[in-house]
Protein backbone atom coordinates (compact mmCIF):
# COMPACT_ATOMS: atom_id res chain seq x y z
CA UNK A 1 0.00 0.00 0.00
CA UNK A 2 0.94 3.87 0.10
CA UNK A 3 0.39 5.02 3.16
CA UNK A 4 0.64 8.77 3.97
CA UNK A 5 0.23 10.82 7.12
CA UNK A 6 0.26 13.90 8.55
CA UNK A 7 3.79 14.22 9.80
CA UNK A 8 3.65 17.93 11.01
CA UNK A 9 3.63 16.82 14.44
CA UNK A 10 6.76 14.53 13.73
CA UNK A 11 9.05 17.04 12.56
CA UNK A 12 8.08 19.59 15.14
CA UNK A 13 6.66 18.52 18.77
CA UNK A 14 9.16 17.18 21.16
CA UNK A 15 6.22 15.37 23.55
CA UNK A 16 2.69 13.76 23.53
CA UNK A 17 1.80 13.70 19.56
CA UNK A 18 5.05 14.22 18.11
CA UNK A 19 6.32 10.97 19.80
CA UNK A 20 2.91 9.66 18.90
CA UNK A 21 3.75 10.17 15.26
CA UNK A 22 6.95 9.74 15.60
CA UNK A 23 6.32 6.24 16.70
CA UNK A 24 3.67 4.93 14.92
CA UNK A 25 5.72 5.80 11.80
CA UNK A 26 8.91 3.94 12.98
CA UNK A 27 6.35 0.70 13.94
CA UNK A 28 4.80 0.65 10.70
CA UNK A 29 8.60 1.33 8.92
CA UNK A 30 9.83 -1.63 10.57
CA UNK A 31 7.56 -4.31 10.91
CA UNK A 32 5.96 -3.46 7.44
CA UNK A 33 8.69 -2.38 5.18
CA UNK A 34 6.94 -3.84 2.30
CA UNK A 35 4.57 -0.51 2.19
CA UNK A 36 6.01 2.70 0.42
CA UNK A 37 5.50 5.69 2.89
CA UNK A 38 4.45 9.69 2.91
CA UNK A 39 5.31 12.09 5.69
CA UNK A 40 3.34 15.12 4.66
CA UNK A 41 4.51 18.24 6.66
CA UNK A 42 4.61 22.11 5.84
CA UNK A 43 8.91 22.23 6.48
CA UNK A 44 10.66 19.36 7.51
CA UNK A 45 12.79 20.37 11.03
CA UNK A 46 16.08 17.89 10.78
CA UNK A 47 16.43 18.38 14.65
CA UNK A 48 14.07 15.40 14.47
CA UNK A 49 16.33 12.76 12.74
CA UNK A 50 13.64 9.76 13.91
CA UNK A 51 14.51 6.38 13.03
CA UNK A 52 13.40 5.14 9.17
CA UNK A 53 13.02 8.96 7.92
CA UNK A 54 15.34 8.46 4.88
CA UNK A 55 13.13 5.40 4.01
CA UNK A 56 10.30 7.64 3.41
CA UNK A 57 8.92 9.99 0.64
CA UNK A 58 8.70 13.28 2.56
CA UNK A 59 5.97 15.82 0.89
CA UNK A 60 6.33 19.78 1.84
CA UNK A 61 3.85 22.12 1.23
CA UNK A 62 4.54 23.91 -2.28
CA UNK A 63 3.62 26.67 -3.74
CA UNK A 64 3.06 30.54 -2.52
CA UNK A 65 0.05 29.18 0.13
CA UNK A 66 1.74 26.23 1.31
CA UNK A 67 4.69 27.68 1.98
CA UNK A 68 3.08 31.23 3.43
CA UNK A 69 0.29 29.86 5.21
CA UNK A 70 0.81 25.89 5.97
CA UNK A 71 -2.33 25.82 7.98
CA UNK A 72 -4.11 26.26 4.92
CA UNK A 73 -1.95 23.68 2.96
CA UNK A 74 -2.72 21.30 5.68
CA UNK A 75 -6.44 21.45 5.80
CA UNK A 76 -7.01 22.07 2.11
CA UNK A 77 -4.25 21.91 -0.47
CA UNK A 78 -2.72 18.84 0.97
CA UNK A 79 -5.69 16.84 -1.03
CA UNK A 80 -4.16 17.57 -4.05
CA UNK A 81 -0.32 16.05 -3.38
CA UNK A 82 -2.20 13.22 -1.39
CA UNK A 83 -4.00 12.69 -4.98
CA UNK A 84 -1.07 12.99 -6.96
CA UNK A 85 1.01 9.88 -4.99
CA UNK A 86 -1.86 8.14 -5.22
CA UNK A 87 -2.48 6.83 -1.75
CA UNK A 88 -3.97 4.16 -0.65
CA UNK A 89 -4.61 5.34 3.29
CA UNK A 90 -4.21 9.01 4.45
CA UNK A 91 -3.75 8.81 8.35
CA UNK A 92 -4.57 11.99 10.47
CA UNK A 93 -2.22 11.47 13.50
CA UNK A 94 -3.36 14.19 15.41
CA UNK A 95 -6.97 14.40 15.23
CA UNK A 96 -7.89 16.03 11.90
CA UNK A 97 -8.15 15.35 8.46
CA UNK A 98 -7.92 17.93 5.36
CA UNK A 99 -10.80 18.76 3.23
CA UNK A 100 -11.39 17.53 -0.03
CA UNK A 101 -9.43 14.04 -0.11
CA UNK A 102 -11.22 11.91 -2.83
CA UNK A 103 -12.23 8.96 -0.80
CA UNK A 104 -12.80 6.81 -3.86
CA UNK A 105 -9.06 6.70 -4.23
CA UNK A 106 -7.95 7.20 -0.97
CA UNK A 107 -9.10 5.89 2.57
CA UNK A 108 -9.25 8.16 5.41
CA UNK A 109 -8.20 7.82 8.89
CA UNK A 110 -8.14 9.86 11.92
CA UNK A 111 -6.62 8.78 15.24
CA UNK A 112 -8.47 11.42 18.24
CA UNK A 113 -5.96 11.19 21.65
CA UNK A 114 -8.82 13.07 23.95
CA UNK A 115 -11.70 15.24 24.10
CA UNK A 116 -10.58 16.88 27.60
CA UNK A 117 -11.21 20.05 25.96
CA UNK A 118 -15.59 19.47 25.82
CA UNK A 119 -15.10 17.40 29.56
CA UNK A 120 -13.12 20.11 31.03
CA UNK A 121 -14.00 23.41 28.77
CA UNK A 122 -12.74 25.70 31.30
CA UNK A 123 -9.12 24.65 31.04
CA UNK A 124 -9.04 26.17 27.83
CA UNK A 125 -9.38 29.70 25.60
CA UNK A 126 -13.10 29.71 24.18
CA UNK A 127 -11.10 29.94 20.29
CA UNK A 128 -8.86 26.79 20.84
CA UNK A 129 -12.40 25.12 22.24
CA UNK A 130 -13.88 26.04 18.78
CA UNK A 131 -10.80 25.36 16.79
CA UNK A 132 -10.69 22.15 18.00
CA UNK A 133 -14.26 21.46 17.97
CA UNK A 134 -14.53 22.47 14.70
CA UNK A 135 -11.54 20.16 13.50
CA UNK A 136 -11.92 17.11 15.39
CA UNK A 137 -15.53 16.78 14.51
CA UNK A 138 -15.21 17.19 10.92
CA UNK A 139 -12.55 14.95 11.11
CA UNK A 140 -14.51 11.92 13.31
CA UNK A 141 -17.80 12.51 11.21
CA UNK A 142 -15.48 12.55 7.60
CA UNK A 143 -13.13 9.62 8.20
CA UNK A 144 -13.73 6.08 6.91
CA UNK A 145 -12.02 5.01 10.28
CA UNK A 146 -11.34 6.34 13.54
CA UNK A 147 -8.55 5.31 16.03
CA UNK A 148 -9.06 6.07 19.62
CA UNK A 149 -6.24 5.41 21.84
CA UNK A 150 -7.97 3.88 24.81
CA UNK A 151 -11.74 3.01 25.56
CA UNK A 152 -12.55 5.86 27.06
CA UNK A 153 -11.66 8.29 24.08
CA UNK A 154 -14.08 5.61 22.51
CA UNK A 155 -16.53 6.66 24.90
CA UNK A 156 -16.07 10.15 24.32
CA UNK A 157 -16.64 10.13 20.51
CA UNK A 158 -19.43 8.06 20.52
CA UNK A 159 -21.06 10.40 23.64
CA UNK A 160 -19.67 13.85 22.63
CA UNK A 161 -20.06 13.70 18.34
CA UNK A 162 -22.90 10.63 18.25
CA UNK A 163 -20.45 8.74 15.76
CA UNK A 164 -21.37 4.59 15.30
CA UNK A 165 -19.34 3.00 17.57
CA UNK A 166 -18.28 0.44 14.81
CA UNK A 167 -16.49 3.19 12.91
CA UNK A 168 -14.25 3.42 15.83
CA UNK A 169 -11.08 1.28 16.45
CA UNK A 170 -8.92 1.23 19.87
CA UNK A 171 -5.78 1.02 18.88
CA UNK A 172 -3.38 1.65 22.07
CA UNK A 173 -0.47 4.01 22.49
CA UNK A 174 3.44 2.59 23.06
CA UNK A 175 6.02 4.74 24.57
CA UNK A 176 9.20 5.43 22.88
CA UNK A 177 11.49 2.62 23.02
CA UNK A 178 14.35 4.54 24.97
CA UNK A 179 12.46 3.83 28.30
CA UNK A 180 13.43 -0.33 27.13
CA UNK A 181 16.69 -0.30 27.99
CA UNK A 182 18.33 -0.17 31.84
CA UNK A 183 20.67 2.65 32.12
CA UNK A 184 23.75 1.51 33.79
CA UNK A 185 25.38 3.04 36.82
CA UNK A 186 27.56 5.65 34.89
CA UNK A 187 24.29 7.15 33.36
CA UNK A 188 22.63 7.43 36.28
CA UNK A 189 25.44 9.43 38.56
CA UNK A 190 25.83 11.41 35.38
CA UNK A 191 22.00 12.30 35.34
CA UNK A 192 21.70 12.82 39.22
CA UNK A 193 24.75 14.90 39.34
CA UNK A 194 23.55 16.72 36.45
CA UNK A 195 19.86 17.93 37.90
CA UNK A 196 21.22 17.53 41.61
CA UNK A 197 18.45 14.71 42.59
CA UNK A 198 18.25 13.16 46.00
CA UNK A 199 19.41 9.90 46.22
CA UNK A 200 15.51 8.49 46.69
CA UNK A 201 12.53 10.22 45.29
CA UNK A 202 8.90 9.91 44.34
CA UNK A 203 8.28 11.23 41.25
CA UNK A 204 5.97 12.64 38.80
CA UNK A 205 6.35 13.69 35.22
CA UNK A 206 3.92 16.19 32.79
CA UNK A 207 2.96 19.40 32.38
CA UNK A 208 2.75 21.23 35.72
CA UNK A 209 -0.95 22.22 35.22
CA UNK A 210 -4.12 21.69 37.27
CA UNK A 211 -5.96 18.52 35.18
CA UNK A 212 -2.68 16.90 36.70
CA UNK A 213 -3.23 17.59 40.24
CA UNK A 214 -0.14 17.25 41.29
CA UNK A 215 -1.15 19.47 43.97
CA UNK A 216 -2.72 16.25 45.68
CA UNK A 217 0.47 14.32 45.96
CA UNK A 218 2.32 17.70 48.21
CA UNK A 219 -0.92 17.76 50.05
CA UNK A 220 -0.38 14.13 50.65
CA UNK A 221 3.22 13.96 51.70
CA UNK A 222 2.48 16.81 54.15
CA UNK A 223 -0.95 15.01 55.85
CA UNK A 224 1.07 11.63 55.94
CA UNK A 225 4.25 13.21 57.62
CA UNK A 226 6.08 11.43 54.55
CA UNK A 227 9.87 13.07 54.11
CA UNK A 228 10.88 11.21 51.09
CA UNK A 229 11.58 14.02 48.48
CA UNK A 230 9.19 14.57 45.47
CA UNK A 231 10.79 15.45 42.12
CA UNK A 232 8.39 16.93 39.32
CA UNK A 233 9.55 16.75 35.93
CA UNK A 234 7.46 19.05 33.52
CA UNK A 235 6.57 22.46 31.73
CA UNK A 236 5.30 24.94 34.59
CA UNK A 237 2.05 27.10 34.21
CA UNK A 238 0.20 29.59 35.84
CA UNK A 239 -0.85 26.40 38.15
CA UNK A 240 2.38 26.61 39.63
CA UNK A 241 1.68 29.67 41.85
CA UNK A 242 -0.92 27.81 43.54
CA UNK A 243 1.68 24.85 44.08
CA UNK A 244 4.31 27.54 45.19
CA UNK A 245 2.18 29.23 47.77
CA UNK A 246 0.85 25.81 49.18
CA UNK A 247 5.16 24.70 49.86
CA UNK A 248 6.05 27.77 51.10
CA UNK A 249 2.99 28.09 53.58
CA UNK A 250 3.62 24.67 54.99
CA UNK A 251 7.81 24.88 54.71
CA UNK A 252 8.11 21.97 52.30
CA UNK A 253 10.55 24.30 49.86
CA UNK A 254 13.51 22.05 50.29
CA UNK A 255 11.31 18.65 49.57
CA UNK A 256 9.57 19.62 46.51
CA UNK A 257 11.90 19.71 43.44
CA UNK A 258 11.08 21.44 40.19
CA UNK A 259 12.71 20.13 37.35
CA UNK A 260 12.11 21.36 33.25
CA UNK A 261 14.04 21.80 30.50
CA UNK A 262 14.85 17.62 30.78
CA UNK A 263 16.94 16.27 28.49
CA UNK A 264 14.56 13.64 26.64
CA UNK A 265 17.64 11.03 26.68
CA UNK A 266 18.02 11.45 30.12
CA UNK A 267 14.52 10.53 31.24
CA UNK A 268 14.65 6.83 31.35
CA UNK A 269 17.27 7.24 33.96
CA UNK A 270 15.48 9.93 35.98
CA UNK A 271 12.20 7.28 36.02
CA UNK A 272 14.40 4.20 36.96
CA UNK A 273 16.27 5.84 39.91
CA UNK A 274 12.94 6.92 41.40
CA UNK A 275 11.24 4.82 44.27
CA UNK A 276 7.52 5.24 43.14
CA UNK A 277 5.68 7.16 40.62
CA UNK A 278 2.52 9.50 41.54
CA UNK A 279 0.29 10.23 38.66
CA UNK A 280 -3.35 11.45 40.14
CA UNK A 281 -4.36 13.27 37.38
CA UNK A 282 -8.18 14.16 36.86
CA UNK A 283 -8.44 12.69 33.12
CA UNK A 284 -6.14 11.74 30.34
CA UNK A 285 -6.45 10.68 26.93
CA UNK A 286 -4.54 7.48 28.29
CA UNK A 287 -1.68 8.22 30.35
CA UNK A 288 1.83 7.73 28.20
CA UNK A 289 3.69 8.76 31.58
CA UNK A 290 2.63 5.33 33.43
CA UNK A 291 3.80 3.68 30.39
CA UNK A 292 7.28 4.94 31.13
CA UNK A 293 7.12 4.54 34.76
CA UNK A 294 6.36 0.70 34.58
CA UNK A 295 8.76 -0.05 31.48
CA UNK A 296 11.63 1.36 33.70
CA UNK A 297 10.02 -0.87 36.43
CA UNK A 298 8.81 1.29 38.97
CA UNK A 299 5.43 1.45 41.09
CA UNK A 300 2.88 3.45 40.23
CA UNK A 301 0.07 5.14 41.84
CA UNK A 302 -2.68 6.81 39.99
CA UNK A 303 -6.28 7.88 39.82
CA UNK A 304 -8.84 5.53 39.20
CA UNK A 305 -10.77 7.15 36.63
CA UNK A 306 -10.77 7.90 32.88
CA UNK A 307 -8.39 6.03 30.63
CA UNK A 308 -5.96 5.64 33.72
CA UNK A 309 -6.63 2.05 34.28
CA UNK A 310 -6.16 0.54 30.70
CA UNK A 311 -2.43 2.36 30.92
CA UNK A 312 -1.38 0.91 34.39
CA UNK A 313 -3.34 -2.80 34.69
CA UNK A 314 -4.63 -4.74 37.29
CA UNK A 315 -1.35 -4.50 39.67
CA UNK A 316 -0.76 -0.08 39.89
CA UNK A 317 -2.37 0.78 42.80
CA UNK A 318 -5.50 3.23 42.22
CA UNK A 319 -6.98 6.31 44.67
CA UNK A 320 -9.19 8.71 44.01
CA UNK A 321 -7.18 12.08 42.97
CA UNK A 322 -8.66 14.46 45.53
CA UNK A 323 -8.60 11.97 48.16
CA UNK A 324 -5.83 13.19 50.04
CA UNK A 325 -5.38 10.72 52.67
CA UNK A 326 -6.09 7.91 50.77
CA UNK A 327 -2.78 9.07 48.46
CA UNK A 328 -0.91 9.14 51.94
CA UNK A 329 -1.79 5.68 52.79
CA UNK A 330 -0.94 3.82 49.46
CA UNK A 331 2.40 6.17 49.31
CA UNK A 332 3.17 4.81 52.73
CA UNK A 333 2.14 1.35 51.90
CA UNK A 334 4.64 1.33 48.74
CA UNK A 335 7.65 3.04 50.28
CA UNK A 336 6.84 0.53 53.90
CA UNK A 337 6.22 -2.69 51.88
CA UNK A 338 9.04 -4.22 49.52
CA UNK A 339 7.31 -7.15 48.73
CA UNK A 340 4.02 -5.27 47.93
CA UNK A 341 6.28 -3.09 45.99
CA UNK A 342 8.19 -5.75 43.95
CA UNK A 343 5.09 -7.44 43.23
CA UNK A 344 3.35 -4.87 41.77
CA UNK A 345 6.38 -3.80 39.48
CA UNK A 346 7.23 -7.82 38.45
CA UNK A 347 2.96 -7.79 37.32
CA UNK A 348 3.20 -4.36 35.52
CA UNK A 349 5.95 -4.59 33.64
CA UNK A 350 4.43 -8.25 32.42
CA UNK A 351 0.79 -6.09 31.46
CA UNK A 352 2.88 -3.60 29.73
CA UNK A 353 4.07 -5.47 27.21
CA UNK A 354 0.39 -5.60 24.94
CA UNK A 355 1.91 -2.01 24.50
CA UNK A 356 4.88 -2.70 22.66
CA UNK A 357 5.78 -1.51 18.96
CA UNK A 358 5.25 -4.65 17.20
CA UNK A 359 1.56 -5.03 19.08
CA UNK A 360 0.90 -1.23 17.68
CA UNK A 361 2.24 -1.64 14.10
CA UNK A 362 -0.31 -5.41 13.73
CA UNK A 363 -2.81 -3.39 15.59
CA UNK A 364 -2.68 -0.13 13.62
CA UNK A 365 -2.07 -2.63 10.14
CA UNK A 366 -5.18 -4.30 11.44
CA UNK A 367 -6.99 -1.41 10.54
CA UNK A 368 -5.42 0.13 7.78
CA UNK A 369 -6.24 -3.26 5.85
CA UNK A 370 -9.36 -3.25 6.61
Amino acid sequence: MNIGFDAKRAFYNRTGLGNYSRNIFQYLNKFYPENKYFLFSPKENNSFDFEGKTDANIILANGFIGKKIPSLWRSFFISKDIEKYKLDIYHGLSNEIPKGINSQTTKTIVTIHDLIFLRFPELYKPTDRFIYNKKFKFACQKADKIIAISQQTKQDIIQFYKINHEKIEVVYQSCDPIYYKVCNNEKKVAVQKKYNLPLQYILNVGTVERRKNILSVIKALKLGNIKMPLVVVGRKTSYQQEIDSFIVKNNLTSQIIFIDNVDFLDLPAIYQMSSLFVYPSIFEGFGIPIIEAINSKVPVITSNISSLPEAGGKKSLYVEPYNIEQISEMIKKVLENKTLKNNIIEESYAFVQKFRGENIAKDIMRVYLS
